[in-house]
């Protein structure tokens, strides 16, 4: 499949680490240029420079909180014009803060939809007329298995993300005809942190790791990569709208675990 995407131009944001960095490090391995939008300019450099040694493409950082509507649109624009089109948007960007429901705050659920939900918003609204004139665009944007079995303790990121997966369905349907597709990738891969506790704790990750019918957890560039290359090219050009769980079978029968919160 070599150069399977070359010629192709990729936004990633949060493709310094973890997911992002394991989907950034897929599509610059098949041609694609790269641009690594992260609020941590350092980490978005670094991944940057990896990119372009290891692969040889044109990748480039930048430095953007996506909370703030006016620096996701000046970051499309700065891809755009970096690259000559965009093709392909990964919003990947987000996070969660574990709480109970009840101890949620309406700046807790403000902020969690800002983060999760309105920066893809912005990001896809921003993105549009480019992929239109182009007739060929590519969006995939980043769910959570939070979401979809209403994990405990993290309402503001379980709705925010389920919200994200109705974005991607009306976007699929309203923007078919002009050659753009959106999906959704829910993954389950270790991050640098996921690591760090699950040494703390083993009894922990062997209870999750037991209920995965494929008995690993998922890694980033090896298994999450692969799927959103596959939504990035060609190849995917007939399936819109969906939603890939990417999670070695984790949410069939769903995988019981809860953060540690406050009493």
């Amino acid at each position: 499949m070599a150069g399977l995407i070359k010629g192709r131009s990729a936004l990633v944001t949060g493709g310094g680490q973890g997911v992002g960095q394991g989907i950034a490090r897929a599509l610059a391995a098949e041609g694609a240029d790269v641009m690594i939008a992260q609020r941590n300019l350092d980490a978005a450099e670094a991944e940057a420079a990896h990119l372009r040694e290891a692969y040889g493409v044109n990748a480039i950082a930048r430095q953007v909180d996506v909370t703030a509507r006016g620096e996701v649109d000046a970051m499309i624009e700065a891809c755009a014009a970096a690259f000559g089109r965009l093709d392909i948007l990964v919003n990947n960007a987000g996070g969660s803060f574990p709480k109970r429901f009840e101890n949620h705050t309406d700046e807790d659920m403000e902020g969690a939809f800002l983060l999760n939900y309105w920066s893809a918003f912005w990001a896809m609204r921003a993105a549009f007329p480019l992929m239109k004139a182009q007739k060929y665009g590519r969006i995939i944007n980043l769910g959570s298995l939070n979401g979809v079995n209403a994990h405990m303790f993290t309402v503001a990121y379980n709705a925010s993300k389920e919200a994200v997966r109705a974005l991607t369905r009306t976007a699929a349907v309203e923007w078919g005809t002009h050659g753009i597709t959106a999906n959704v990738i829910c993954p389950s891969a270790l991050s640098p942190a996921a690591r760090d506790y699950f040494d703390a704790n083993p009894e922990m990750a062997q209870a999750i790791l037991g209920q995965v019918p494929v008995g690993r957890f998922g890694q980033a560039a090896a298994d999450i990569g692969p799927v959103a290359l596959f939504l990035a090219s060609e190849a995917s050009s007939y399936m819109t709208g969906n939603t890939l769980y990417v999670d070695g079978g984790g949410h069939i029968n769903g995988v019981a675990w809860r953060p540690e919160v406050e009493a």
